[in-house]
């Protein structure tokens, strides 16, 4: 259990904008409220930008930007390590603040803490590792210097599930790149950025660097801001419907643009696999986050002479499960965020059961108070079913038989989506081959969680357009320029 006054931490979150090192109510007054989805209380009000927010923001970034870019690389990593350095020292706080406001286990929220400083370290050491390259043309008339540039101003919308570690993976290569950014929370989960967002005012990141607007309108806001020609830049990370929308009004301004977006990755059990691995895997690729992340494992595909014991297994592990509200000891299933959650979740179970499939445990909404659904088993699941197609977005593992390789790359390429999948064999070749085959952005070879801040993040098809994280994350804010000058020889 931790320590830490929750009231009292809640009362140190700001509760206004951060538009030029300023913080202050929204132009109209307006607020929201936060709800913590373990009672479906409120537990803080905070101002709600309007749209003249929004370009306020923007216009403190753009004017912030040169100053910015022109720091020296060494200057904003040293603010990026101190903020780092910040996280260390307020682990804590961080960890129960998304317990209280998105409703995942506080051991979880610790290690989304660990994982979101990451981004902080590791880019503060790439700041200092942008490079161009310099070389006499082919035909030896001139020589060629390549140059990166930040590319400006930058919109970042992130999401609700990892509000610490998506503000994190974004603001930090952005930053240490040299670009601005406004930052637009998701209005489910605002505080962790605000508080974040007090830390690096503390690391000492410059007034206009970073602006945030937290508001219950986020379509005017967004509209306002990426109409504005000022904005060069724009990084998401929610739906597929939603980014897609957003890349249309991206166009218009010919914006750079990263996009991450849905997922429906498929878990694959070989009859080869040690299941005992495979199993600790799926508990791991379904159920961290309460299975409310783009990568959770959505369809576990698993050859038919081990689907039985491996259902046992599962269902065995998910029954001892806890639930509760992720402060409590033990728990390891929280709420799922809200009330529309818990409905698309029944919604596809009560599907596939009407469809031939078995429950072997769960299978319910819990009475409230809160948005608390069961850790759900379900085997023999029939093609067509809804739970295949879409996104479960919680704690629903869902079974599918194989008789070959064939057939499993089959169903497991069988989506518009491809940001990871999970694959689980003894066979070096046959790893190999998967590698080859499957159609994600990423895969876990005999793990169960990929997501590392030294690695690209990022799908195929419609899961997404770049990557975070990695060498490849801060190329998402630089542009390169090609400069020919006269052989110096001639």
């Amino acid at each position: 259990m931790t320590l830490i006054d929750e009231t009292e931490l809640l009362a140190a979150v700001p509760d206004g904008l951060f538009i030029d090192g300023a913080w202050r109510p929204a132009s109209g007054g307006a607020t929201l409220d936060v709800r913590d989805p373990a009672t479906g209380e409120v537990v803080k009000a905070i101002a709600s930008a309007t749209s003249a927010d929004g370009i306020a923001a923007l216009a403190a970034a753009d004017a912030a930007f040169p100053g910015w870019a022109a720091t020296p690389a060494r200057t904003r990593a040293e603010v990026l390590r101190r903020a780092f350095d910040l996280l260390q020292e307020r682990k804590e706080e961080f960890a129960l603040l998304m317990t209280v406001e998105m409703g995942k286990p506080l051991a979880e929220a610790r290690g989304e803490v660990a994982y979101g400083g990451e981004f902080l370290r590791w880019f503060s050491e790439e700041a200092a590792r942008v490079q161009g390259r310099y070389g006499a043309n082919p035909e030896g008339t001139g020589r060629m210097i390549v140059t990166q540039h930040p590319v400006g101003p930058c919109f970042l919308i992130t999401p609700w599930n990892f509000p610490l570690a998506m503000a994190t993976r974004k603001i930090a290569p952005a930053l240490a790149a040299g670009c601005t950014v406004v930052v637009k929370p998701a209005s489910l989960t605002p505080l962790t950025t605000l508080y974040f967002v007090k830390l690096l005012e503390d690391a000492g990141v410059p007034s206009g660097v970073v602006n945030v607007v937290t508001t219950a309108h986020s379509g005017e806001v967004s509209d306002a801001i990426l109409a504005d020609r000022r904005l060069r830049k724009l990084s998401f990370t929610g739906s597929t419907p939603v980014g897609q929308a957003l890349l249309k009004q991206a166009a218009d301004g010919v914006l750079r643009t990263s996009m991450e977006l849905g997922g429906n990755a498929p878990f694959v059990v070989f009859d080869d696999a040690d299941l005992d691995k495979a199993v600790d895997g799926a508990i791991a690729a379904k159920f961290r986050n309460i299975g409310q992340a783009c990568t959770a494992a959505n369809r576990f595909i698993v050859h038919r002479s081990l689907v039985e014991e491996f259902a046992a297994r599962v269902t065995a592990r998910v029954e001892s499960f806890a639930t509760g509200r992720g402060t409590e000891d033990g728990v390891v299933i929280g709420p799922l965020i809200d009330d529309r959650a818990v409905a698309k979740a029944d919604a596809l179970v009560t599907d596939a059961v009407d469809r031939g499939a078995v429950l072997r445990t769960g299978g319910a909404a819990i009475e409230g108070p809160g948005t608390f659904y069961a850790a759900t088993v379900l085997t023999d699941v029939a093609a067509g079913s809804d739970i295949l197609r879409e996104e479960i977005f919680g704690p629903v593992l869902a079974i599918v038989p194989f008789d070959d390789e064939d057939e499993a790359v089959a169903l497991a390429n069988s989506t518009e989506y491809g940001l990871v999948s999970y694959v689980y064999t003894e066979s070096l070749s046959r790893g190999q081959r998967m590698i080859e085959r499957l159609e994600t952005g990423m895969m876990g070879l005999n793990v169960g969680v990929v997501s590392n801040a030294a690695a690209p993040f990022g799908g195929w098809k419609f899961s997404g357009l770049g990557r975070e994280g990695g060498a490849e994350g801060i190329h998402e804010y630089l542009q390169t320029k090609y400069t020919l000058t006269p052989n110096p020889f001639a």
